[in-house]
């Protein structure tokens, strides 16, 4: 009985995903109409067709800019992301296990999040300079915050007699967090790393509006300063495209560390 069931739930997979995207679909196409009956009458300035806004995005592509501009800004997306990680998984579980710290720590993180990136970009120009790197940075303090809370509701989330069992069995800090609190709060941090890439999109192209380089954000600020309104759809798109695909990924990694974490 469970292996026909099985495969009845994997023939049902692909109508059951046609279906739930079906909905999503039809907005869209919806939004295209209204969008292509609509901009004839505020003008290519206010708002391009949607094929002006195709022609723009191969026009784009052709130039050869938008590559590096991808490669640029999802660069610093990916390393801000990685140091947030780096920094924020240790500083989650330190603040699960300690009152003090948590005590100490945790109205700070909020503080910091009440300031407003873009606020903080000249700062950090000042003590790290213009670069990538400081990009990366500004994109990992977007993030930070969304992640050390996701990651610490997980690990402060788990069953406390599961945990208190596997001391009873000599298991000790270590292996205690690799073979139970990680795995147990696995779920939780892969949604936080979900929040986290497509917020380090936006914390990259804001840092390059103020710190300047050769990504997305800089693209736009050109695009602006032309008047090139179906170019700045145009990037828009991309970049839309790559925050969903990145999104996309990581959605497909927790799926498949979920599937292992059950075996």
């Amino acid at each position: 009985m469970a292996g026909r069931r099985t495969r009845t739930d994997t023939r049902g997979g692909a109508p059951a995903v046609v279906s739930a995207a079906l909905p999503a679909v039809l907005l869209a196409v919806a939004v295209v109409v209204a969008w292509a009956l609509t901009a004839p009458a505020l003008g290519p300035t206010l708002l391009p067709t949607p094929s002006a806004v195709v022609t723009a995005l191969g026009e784009l592509a052709a130039t050869g800019d938008l590559w590096p501009a991808i490669a640029a800004t999802g660069g610093a997306a990916a390393r801000g992301v990685v140091l947030a990680v780096v920094v924020g998984l240790p500083l989650a579980w330190v603040i699960v296990h300690s009152r003090r710290t948590a005590a100490a720590v945790e109205p700070w993180i909020v503080v910091s999040q009440a300031v407003p990136a873009i606020a903080i970009a000249p700062l950090l120009v000042l003590w790290f300079g213009y670069g990538t790197g400081t990009t990366a940075l500004l994109a990992a303090l977007l993030v930070f915050f969304p992640f050390v809370i996701a990651s610490s509701l997980g690990l402060r989330g788990l069953d406390r007699e599961v945990l208190a069992a596997a001391r009873v069995d000599g298991a000790g800090t270590v292996r205690l967090l690799r073979h139970i609190e990680l795995p147990l709060a696995l779920p939780q941090i892969l949604a936080g790393l979900r929040a986290a890439v497509a917020l380090a999109m936006t914390g990259a192209v804001v840092g390059e509006f103020v710190i300047g380089g050769t990504g997305l954000g800089q693209l736009l600020v050109a695009q602006r300063d032309r008047a090139d309104t179906a170019g700045l759809f145009a990037t828009l798109v991309v970049l839309a495209a790559v925050s969903t695909t990145a999104y996309l990924l990581v959605r497909l990694l927790e799926t498949r560390a979920l599937a292992m974490t059950e075996r």
